[in-house]
């Protein structure tokens, strides 16, 4: 027998045991989102999150924008969630601008906001089938979406960026018969999702791929500053539609959910339990909304602000809180622009969670954050 040992088990050292692997980019769209792991065998041993460079200086070219051009590319960081990622400008703007809005306006903006709820987070389930290998909760729910898209596409004219909310209300009044049209397919959608439960979340395979993986305890989630479906997965009740209700979310019966775990699997079954929750929300809203009205106050051309000025206002998006900071020296145009987006919140705590799981797991827990690269970095 030989002395000389293979090249791969001569190691004198742990740091030799080490390999450093780059996974990702993911999508060129996503702004070559990658993550830095090192790896000591199968087990992850450090993690550092890249979001790459998608970086469309969307909060630069709202300076040189009045209040109302502003609309179209504010909606470009998550383009699957237009109304949502609107809807905290728009508030600030209303406010700032001094701006009453209609109340068949505040009902519309809250159906339209659910909807798109919800047809974000069905891209968001499909691309954890894929993540999973689970190809039917690929196919599900890109089909099923197509039920909200439908609506939204009659709401607004288009199928993915809608810029339908707007300083004052929104742009267009509901079509014809969209309050029956509407509430068909919010429960047939219904009754499709809860059906995902057997395929998905009962599904033995998720469950061992996501159960206790990348656990995140309450106290780790309130210090990182996590949000949305993140925190409420680790046992946080904290919903701004509850908490910190806008428009008319303080007239609906809106019940948060919450688990205890703070694992891959209640970070996965959340955004699911939400999108129950806001079928029961778009109802209500079709019941208790005016059945006629103005959905849009007049503005004067290019409308500013008396003076210096200051607004921060936060909605509860699909992700989690986002919020948007304007400040108005008295122009057309405000003088600043920031968007505080939840994606870059919930993407600090990837390290921790990562740290001593199986790199087969990495996927499921990453996924599980909610995150979106292009909000951000927009």
């Amino acid at each position: 027998m030989t002395d000389i040992m293979p090249p791969g088990l001569a190691l004198k050292k742990v740091d030799e045991r080490i390999m450093t692997l780059n996974v990702g980019p993911q999508h060129p769209g996503s702004g070559h989102m990658r993550i830095v792991v090192q790896i000591d065998g199968d087990y992850i041993v450090a993690c550092d999150p890249d979001p790459g460079y998608v970086h469309r200086g969307e909060e630069k070219m709202a300076e040189y924008r009045n209040y109302i051009t502003n609309v179209p590319h504010l909606e470009r960081p998550v383009i699957h969630d237009s109304c949502n990622v609107l809807y905290p400008y728009v508030l600030g703007a209303e406010e700032i601008l001094g701006i009453e809005v209609p109340e068949r306006a505040k009902y519309v903006r809250v159906i339209c906001s659910e909807l798109n709820r919800c047809i974000y987070t069905m891209y968001w389930l499909a691309i954890y089938g894929i993540f999973l290998g689970h190809s039917t909760m690929f196919m599900w729910p890109a089909g099923d979406r197509e039920l909200l898209i439908d609506l939204m596409e009659k709401v607004s004219g288009a199928r993915v960026t809608h810029a339908h909310f707007i300083p004052g209300g929104v742009r267009n009044d509901l079509p014809a018969n969209f309050e029956d049209v509407c509430l068909r397919q919010v429960n047939y959608f219904e009754k499709r999702i809860k059906e995902y439960a057997a395929v998905f979340y009962d599904n033995p395979i998720l469950i061992s791929r996501t159960r206790d993986t990348g656990v995140l305890s309450r106290e780790n989630a309130i210090r990182y500053g996590v949000t949305g479906s993140v925190l409420r997965a680790s046992g946080v009740d904290y919903d701004l539609r509850v908490k910190a209700p806008y428009d008319v979310y303080d007239e609906l019966d809106i019940h948060t959910n919450v688990m205890k775990e703070g694992d891959s699997y209640a970070r996965s079954r959340i955004p699911w339990l939400d999108m129950i929750e806001s079928c029961n929300i778009i109802r209500q809203a079709l019941q208790k909304m005016p059945k006629s009205g103005s959905v849009r106050a007049k503005l004067k051309p290019n409308p500013k602000t008396k003076g210096p000025a200051t607004v921060y206002k936060r909605v509860e998006s699909g992700r989690g809180s986002l919020g948007c900071y304007i400040v108005s020296d008295g122009k057309p145009e405000p003088y600043r622009v920031k968007m505080s987006v939840p994606s870059f919140r919930n993407l600090l705590a990837l390290p921790n969670l990562l740290i001593g799981e199986k790199l087969g797991n990495m996927p499921s827990v990453y996924w599980s954050l909610n995150y979106w690269p292009v909000e951000a970095d927009r």
